[in-house]
């Protein structure tokens, strides 16, 4: 497939833009630059063989990896399922767009029509919460999503020190402290891919569309950790992506929970300092207290073991 991007001339957002502030500490004021985490929209287009391009949806995001973005949304989607699916990534050279909207328009290529043309089902999407409400567990099903594979087991202590190999990798969360991050990684503790994102869900199609352009689905050896809360739109991605074990640094919602113990992935949340919760199938867990081994599938956060 090709990639391919506006004309060098024109500037790319970046993903901080440099502001003047006011800092009161104390007693103490002053004036002084500070950086913050860029959030533009980021309109994707589908377009097939005999059809136009067609905006699908409008999502707020942090400038960078557009591409990945766009793949792994068509792909959590369930639009496309192999990256011989894509023909072409380009940014849309429309003459009507404006100054403000280059490199805000990605246009999606695909070899062939998809099996369910998108509706008016998609809409804007904010980054705090993605594509919202759209899709019931059993809306799932009936896309023939499936129960994710066996998958890896991970020793507690390892899990455990994801989070900070995960914010290691987060170079723009190290300048403005407002980005979200999602890391893919190995039952052995190796980072295999990091993006940053002002959008949690946004993060996660990016690190999707990495794999997925790189034909590496589905990830089902693999575990994805987060650094925010696991909501719905989370897990339906990593389920979209074949992964078996999704980990946050905050809590999952009630409806992940669901979908997790639908199809059989491992949702882990409060993954903070040496303590962690797991929500389903704990299975995929190992090197807990052996006094733990009935507690730690939990209802809520209070039945869980603390490890």
């Amino acid at each position: 497939m090709q990639e391919e991007g506006r004309d060098a001339s024109r500037r790319r957002p970046g993903s901080t833009v440099r502001v003047r502030v006011r800092d009161l500490d104390g007693g103490s004021t002053r004036d002084r630059d500070d950086r913050l985490a860029t959030e533009e929209p980021l309109e994707i287009r589908v377009a097939w063989p005999g059809a136009p391009p067609r905006p699908i949806v409008v999502t707020m995001r942090t400038p960078g990896a557009d591409f990945e973005l766009a793949a792994g949304f068509l792909r959590s989607e369930g639009l496309v399922t192999r990256a011989d699916d894509v023909v072409r990534l380009a940014y849309c050279t429309d003459a009507s767009l404006t100054a403000e909207q280059l490199y805000n328009v990605v246009t999606v290529d695909l070899a062939r029509a998809p099996a369910e043309p998108p509706s008016a089902r998609y809409g804007a999407a904010t980054a705090a919460c993605g594509v919202c409400g759209k899709e019931s567990l059993a809306e799932l099903e009936i896309r023939g999503c499936q129960p994710v594979l066996a998958g890896p087991v991970v020793e507690a202590s390892t899990l455990c020190a994801l989070p900070d190999r995960l914010r290691a990798a987060q170079d723009v969360f190290s300048r403005t402290g407002g980005l979200h991050a999602a890391g893919l990684f190995s039952p052995d503790g190796e980072l295999l891919c990091a993006r940053e994102d002002i959008g949690r869900h946004n993060a996660v199609d990016k690190v999707v569309g990495w794999a997925f352009l790189q034909d590496l689905l589905p990830l089902s050896g693999q575990l994805l950790v987060v650094s925010g809360r696991a909501g719905y739109e989370i897990c339906q991605k990593a389920l979209a992506a074949g992964l078996p074990f999704v980990a946050a640094v905050g809590a999952p919602s009630s409806l992940a929970v669901d979908l997790a113990k639908r199809f059989e992935m491992t949702v882990v949340g409060f993954l903070r300092g040496e303590r962690f919760v797991v929500y389903s199938h704990p299975e995929r867990t190992t090197g807990l207290p052996a006094d733990a081994d009935d507690r730690r599938e939990a209802g809520g956060e209070g039945a869980a073991r603390p490890v």
